[in-house]
């Protein structure tokens, strides 16, 4: 019988913006494998709720708080990750917000900045200290979270349109740069998944929501269990001659 390519015992996962959403499906599809896993998040509450029925349920797993537009407390958080558990062997830098909707000539330098800060900048501080860790090691996987947003424009969000672009393109350097040291980096392209900041561009209007959801081709908004899925994929075995690529994971909606 042939090796399951998705069994990560033995490994370490990181998961940014593990509180809900992408990341805490993502966190909890990496224990379920096997990993053992830090959750982080700048929500401290819920993510140390989220650790602990994790670890209720007999998987490894701790909680730490972290803001990924701190460089100190990104750093803190891959020391930590090492410290509990010794080694890092995967990453899913998720953690991200939806800009303000406004036109670009009414957006503001403060949503600007709060955008490029987390969605940017939070995800090229994660993979500064999590490459450094990698190879030490001289093996890991890095997924980064981009979007369907990161294929096209979208009038109204232009700061988050902005950022996810640049999340691809320093995917697809760190992965030229470092798979020479036995480090895979890719990233994921979620189209309209049922989350909060799903909900957000259309703010809150559940009737808008479930409109755009019926006009994707698959005919719904997919879950964030179907991105942990792709995640764990790219941070797999299976996906071992894949370097640099942005997996796009839309129901469809960029075929069209």
């Amino acid at each position: 019988m042939k090796n399951n390519p998705l069994d990560f015992t033995g490994k370490v996962a990181l998961v940014t913006g593990a509180a809900s959403g992408m990341g805490l499906a993502a966190a909890q599809a990496f224990a379920e494998a096997g990993a053992a896993v830090a959750l982080a998040d700048f929500r401290e509450d819920i993510v140390n709720s989220e650790a602990q029925k994790l670890a209720a349920a007999g998987h490894k797993a701790i909680a730490i708080r972290c803001d990924v537009s701190d460089d100190a407390q990104v750093e803190a958080m891959i020391d930590r990750t090492v410290a509990e558990f010794g080694r890092l062997d995967a990453a899913f830098n998720n953690a991200g917000v939806m800009a303000r909707i406004a036109p670009t000539g009414d957006s503001s330098r403060e949503d600007w900045d709060r955008v490029i800060g987390i969605n940017l900048r939070g995800v090229w501080s994660s993979m500064k200290y999590e490459l450094r860790q990698m190879q030490r090691q001289g093996s890991g996987a890095i997924v980064n979270n981009a979007s369907v947003g990161a294929l096209t424009g979208n009038p109204g969000i232009a700061s988050y349109i902005a950022s996810k672009h640049g999340v691809v393109g320093l995917t697809r350097t760190a992965a030229l740069e470092y798979i020479q040291h036995g480090i895979r980096v890719n990233a994921v392209n979620p189209g309209l998944i049922d989350t909060q900041i799903a909900r957000d561009v259309v703010s809150g209007d559940e009737h808008a929501y479930h409109e755009i959801a019926k006009n994707v081709p698959i005919r719904r908004a997919g879950r964030p269990e179907e991105i942990a899925s792709a995640v764990l994929w790219l941070c797999s075995p299976g996906a071992s001659y894949i370097v640099g690529h942005a997996l796009t994971v839309d129901g469809g909606m960029t075929v069209v």
